[in-house]
C-alpha cells in the first residue's frame, strides 16, 4: 500500500481484518496534515460508525458536526439547507481533523498481526516480473533502499501520485480556473459552530467551515496561478479581500494571518484515469480520480473505494488462480465505483462553472437558480440527497 492517507489506511485495515498481510508505505513521520481532507460526508460518517471507528474518533472529542449550509450571493442570502431535515438516519456532514482520522485508522489496523506501517519511506520505483506484471515497490527510508514484494501493489498516494506516474497507465490532468488559499482563524463569537457558509461575489467566493475547537477553516479562491500577484499586493490587501467577504472575520484575520506561512495554497485540478489498474497494481482515491474540493468529496470517495475493493481483493488472494482472480477483481472494482465518481465529477463541474460566472446577466441567473432551489423544499432535499445521502438507510457492516 503506497500512501497512508484515508483510503490507504482504510483499505489496509479492512484487508488486515480479513487476515491478509499488508504493508503501508508512508513518507511522513507524523500525521500533521493541515487543510487536508477534514470534511467527511454523511455517507462516510455512517460507514465509519458501522465499522466501529466513530466511537474512537468521538472519544477524542476533536470533531465538529455540520447542521446547516448557507450560500450568500452578492451580499444577500440565496440558499439555506438544514441537513437535519434531510438526513434519513441523523447522520450529518462532519469536520474531522485528518490527523485524528488517520491515527484512529492506524491504531485500529495495528491491532491485527498482518499490518505493518513503514513511516518515513518513499516509493522510488515499481518492481516488475519478466512478463511486465507489477510485483511490488522499490522504496527508500531511514535505513536505505528496500524492496517490498507483493501480490498486489496499491497506489493510494493522493493527487500527485508517484505510483500513477510510475505505472505507465494513461491519464489526463485538467487544471481548473482557480486555486484556493486556505487558512484557519478563531470562530467569530457571533457565529454558531455548526453552519458552513459560502460567500459569493460575481466570480469570486470564500468557503468558511467551522472545525474543532471553535475554529474556522477558510478557503479563499484566487485566479489560477494567481498567488504571485496576491503576494505582490501584500498581506493588508489580502486582509481586505477576506474582510469584504466576511466583515466578521476582519479582526481575527489581521491578528492571526501575519505571515504568508499562515496560508496554504491548494492547486485545483482534476485527474481522469481511464484504467485504474494493470496486472498486479491498482489505484484508489485521488490517485485514480482527483476531484475538485467542492462539497468535500475526496475523502468520501477514498473511503468508498477502500470498502469496495477490500472484499474483492481478499477473496481473490485466497483463490488457487489468484493472479487471474485479482485481475477480474480489479476490473470489477472500477465498474462498481466509477459511476459514483463520475456523478460527483459532473456535479462539481456544474458548480465550478456556476462559481466562475462574472457577467451581470449570468450572475443574476445563478442567483435565481439558488433561490428557486431554496424555495422548493422537495427539490432542495432531492439535490442534497444525491450528493450526501446515497447509501441505503440501513447498512450491514462492511
Amino acid at each position: 500500500m503506497i500512501g497512508g492517507g484515508p483510503g490507504g489506511l482504510m483499505l489496509a485495515l479492512q484487508l488486515a481484518r480479513r487476515g491478509n498481510r499488508v504493508v503501508v508505505v508512508e513518507q511522513s513521520a507524523r500525521y500533521k496534515r493541515h487543510f487536508r481532507g477534514e470534511s467527511i460526508s454523511p455517507d462516510s460518517v455512517r460507514l465509519l460508525d458501522r465499522l466501529g471507528l466513530m466511537n474512537a474518533i468521538a472519544a477524542r472529542g476533536e470533531f465538529a458536526r455540520t447542521n446547516r449550509f448557507e450560500i450568500s450571493d452578492g451580499g444577500a442570502a440565496a440558499l439555506r439547507v438544514d441537513f437535519r431535515d434531510i438526513s434519513p438516519d441523523g447522520s450529518l456532514p462532519t469536520e474531522i481533523p485528518q490527523q485524528v482520522l488517520l491515527e484512529v485508522l492506524a491504531e485500529e489496523a495495528a491491532r491485527h498481526p498482518g499490518f505493518t506501517l513503514l513511516r518515513r519511506h518513499s516509493v522510488t520505483g515499481l518492481l516488475r516480473s519478466a512478463d511486465g506484471r507489477i510485483t511490488g515497490a522499490r522504496c527508500t527510508g531511514p535505513d536505505g533502499p528496500l524492496d517490498i514484494h507483493a501480490d498486489l501493489t496499491v497506489g493510494a498516494d493522493g493527487r500527485f501520485s508517484s505510483v500513477l506516474e510510475l505505472s505507465g497507465l494513461p491519464f489526463t490532468r485538467k487544471p481548473l480556473g482557480r486555486d484556493v488559499l486556505w487558512f484557519k482563524v478563531p470562530l467569530p463569537d457571533t457565529w454558531d459552530d455548526d453552519t458552513v457558509r459560502v460567500r459569493i461575489d460575481r466570480d469570486r467566493h470564500a468557503l468558511m467551515l467551522p472545525t474543532h475547537p471553535r475554529s474556522l477553516r477558510v478557503g479563499l479562491n484566487i485566479p489560477k496561478g494567481g498567488l504571485k500577484q496576491v503576494r505582490a499586493q501584500g498581506l493588508p490587501a489580502l486582509h481586505g479581500q477576506i474582510t469584504a467577504f466576511a466583515p466578521e472575520l476582519g479582526p481575527a484575520v489581521r491578528t492571526h494571518i501575519t505571515r504568508w506561512s499562515d496560508l496554504s495554497l491548494l492547486d485545483i485540478f482534476t485527474t481522469s484515469v481511464p484504467r485504474w489498474s494493470r496486472d498486479g497494481l491498482v489505484l484508489i482515491g485521488d490517485a485514480a480520480h482527483t476531484l475538485s474540493p467542492i462539497l468535500g468529496q475526496g475523502v468520501n470517495h477514498a473511503i468508498m473505494d477502500a470498502l469496495a475493493l477490500a472484499p474483492l481483493v481478499s477473496d481473490a488472494l485466497t483463490a488457487p488462480d489468484r493472479r487471474q482472480r485479482l485481475a477480474t477483481a480489479l476490473t470489477r472494482f472500477q465498474k462498481l465505483r466509477e459511476p459514483a465518481v463520475e456523478r460527483t465529477r459532473r456535479t462539481q463541474s456544474a458548480q465550478e462553472r456556476a462559481f466562475g460566472l462574472s457577467s451581470a446577466p449570468a450572475v443574476q441567473a445563478r442567483q435565481r437558480v439558488y433561490r428557486l432551489v431554496n424555495s422548493q423544499k422537495w427539490l432542495k432535499h432531492w439535490l442534497w440527497r444525491r450528493i450526501y445521502y446515497t447509501l441505503p438507510p440501513r447498512l450491514s457492516s462492511p
